[in-house]
């Protein structure tokens, strides 16, 4: 039995109204990808029905299944679904491009003034109302992706506590929670599904071969790491965070810990994928190109890890077993990030204005349809007031 919403025909549109939306996204949308990808269901799926839900729900579990930053993931899948690897090309850039202009202008005056003091006090009201903001879209996603089915509604509540407790993501309870839900839902065989894995093996070993370069050129020793960050990194957002601070602070020596924290602050306070952050790194690291040299090491692996097995994913989409994994991974990944609001409500929330901000946030995002920026510059705002 399917639990998902009934399909509705998809709405004529172009790659270039699709490239059009993801470059506004990518520029408006705060919240990290816990509010992005539940802002795409919403939008691409609920609103302008570009994207049928069960197009959706394959996509998502393959950017759960795969490393790097889930939403430019996302994303791709998308954009491959208009376009193929071109699709998945423009649309990926669209995406990422304003964030990354963004970090480029906010590390120039960092290093013109030594330092942005007024991003932490920034940050003290805006990592609370980012909150409120991903409260709601774990919400409307696990609503709309798990629609009454008590096994995915199970796997979810299972996933949410891992995720909580441990505060990682497991990409072995993922396949487990897929592997789980076939099972029961459609009896085991035979089945056919080891070929939309078969990419990553090769990948993988081969990124594990390259060796570090100890004195070498700079900006291959950028891209070098930061391909492997984005290679064998699971989990969203902040995942990638402490993989980061081990290489970029206590192995290479390019950032100093203050210089660290407020690179992981620029990201949160920057609209798009949270990882954009390589984009301030690199250009602390050697300006212009470094910050290239980051962005593209982080997102090569992912561009791979969507437009390899994305063919093999649509070619099987209506196959019994296929849908019943997907539904068991969506309903993990799901859990997943609902952990992390919990993982992330931990650190944002310290006292009692930054809860009063973030409960103020999930109630006015509830009630009132604000775009989210002018609830994100509010909630910045009354931290920077508060704070200074």
């Amino acid at each position: 039995m399917n639990a998902s919403l009934p399909e509705v025909p998809e709405s004529a549109h172009s790659l270039r109204d699709l490239a059009l939306y993801f470059l506004r996204l990518g520029t408006v949308g705060f919240g990290g990808p816990i509010a992005l990808v539940g802002r795409m269901e919403r939008d691409l799926v609920g609103e302008r029905r570009w994207l049928q839900q069960e197009q959706y729900k394959r996509g998502l579990a393959l950017a759960q299944l795969a490393p790097g930053p889930l939403a430019a993931q996302l994303a791709m899948y998308i954009g491959y679904l208009n376009g193929k690897a071109w699709g998945a090309a423009i649309v990926g850039i669209a995406f990422i491009l304003p964030s990354f202009l963004m970090v480029i202008a906010l590390g120039m005056l960092y290093v013109a003034y030594g330092g942005l003091p007024w991003m932490q006090a920034a940050f003290y009201g805006i990592g609370a109302g980012v909150i409120g903001i991903i409260v709601k879209s774990a919400y409307t996603l696990a609503r709309r992706s798990l629609g009454k089915a008590p096994l995915l509604w199970g796997i979810f509540a299972l996933m949410c506590v891992a995720t909580a407790w441990t505060e990682e993501e497991s990409m072995s309870l993922f396949l487990l929670s897929g592997i789980v839900t076939m099972v029961i839902r459609v009896p085991p065989k035979t089945s056919s599904m080891a070929s939309l894995f078969i990419f990553t093996p090769p990948l993988a070993l081969w990124l594990l071969q390259v060796p570090a370069i100890a004195q070498s050129d700079l900006l291959l020793d950028i891209f070098l790491f930061f391909a492997r960050a984005g290679t064998f990194v699971f989990g969203s957002g902040l995942a990638i965070v402490p993989f980061l601070h081990g290489g970029v602070v206590l192995q290479y020596h390019w950032l100093n810990e203050k210089q660290f924290l407020d690179a992981v602050a620029v990201a949160m306070i920057t609209p798009g994928p949270v990882v954009i952050t390589v984009g301030f790194i690199g250009y602390l690291v050697d300006a212009l190109p470094g910050a290239l040299a980051a962005a593209l090491g982080v997102f090569l692996p992912v561009y791979l890890f969507v437009v390899i097995p994305a063919p093999y994913v649509e070619r099987y989409a209506h196959n019994a077993r296929l849908v019943a994994f997907i539904e068991g991974v969506t309903a993990a990944a799901t859990g997943a990030l609902a952990g992390a609001v919990v993982v992330l409500g931990m650190r944002a929330i310290v006292d009692i204005p930054t809860a009063a901000i973030a409960v103020a946030t999930l109630l006015v995002m509830f009630r009132f349809k604000i775009p989210e920026p002018a609830v994100i510059g509010a909630a910045g705002a009354i931290g920077f007031l508060i704070r200074s």
